[in-house]
């Protein structure tokens, strides 16, 4: 199972993205956790996570983030965020994983 951590402000922002993409992953067979949290929540358990994903809103954090992992890290276009596009957040978390 890989593990797909997005990274918001309060971790609630994410949500209906989220949904989005455990329903792809789900219709799609693919073992995926995906769960939203907050900067504060994440940061700690960053390493559990084998792909972070950064909402638009908080891109500040990215190099943060990248300063704490050697996990792929990336801010989430607000093209897929905004309109909560899961199959292509799928996707990139896919690329980010290498596969």
């Amino acid at each position: 199972m890989k593990k797909i951590l997005l990274v918001c402000s309060a971790g609630m922002s994410t949500s209906m993205l989220v949904k989005k993409m455990n329903d792809y992953a789900s219709l799609n067979e693919l073992d995926y956790e995906i769960k939203a949290m907050g900067m504060a929540e994440a940061k700690p358990q960053i390493d559990q996570w084998d792909v972070i994903m950064v909402g638009p809103q908080v891109s500040y954090v990215l190099n943060d983030l990248k300063s704490l992992t050697e996990k792929p890290v990336e801010v989430i276009p607000s093209t897929i965020y905004a309109l909560a596009k899961g199959a292509d957040a799928i996707k990139m978390a896919q690329r980010l994983l290498g596969e």
